[in-house]
């Protein structure tokens, strides 16, 4: 059995508030590896152009307002 199938069977077994929060610790973690991917990308400037796009779009005046 590989890791993965025993992780997907101690999680399967979990009682419904431990699974909960596992699921708020999973969840957490994975939106703050997502964060560091976005602030290493910002910072290597592979997000220049969609700060290009906002600016074209505001000069056209087809920004649009969330």
């Amino acid at each position: 059995m590989t890791k993965l199938e025993e992780l997907a069977l101690a999680i399967e077994s979990l009682p419904a508030d431990e699974y909960s929060q596992f699921r708020r610790w999973f969840l957490e973690r994975d939106w703050e590896k997502w964060d560091r991917e976005i602030e290493a990308d910002s910072t290597a400037g592979k997000l220049d152009f969609l700060v290009k796009e906002a600016q074209d779009a505001k000069v056209t005046q087809t920004l649009k307002d969330l």
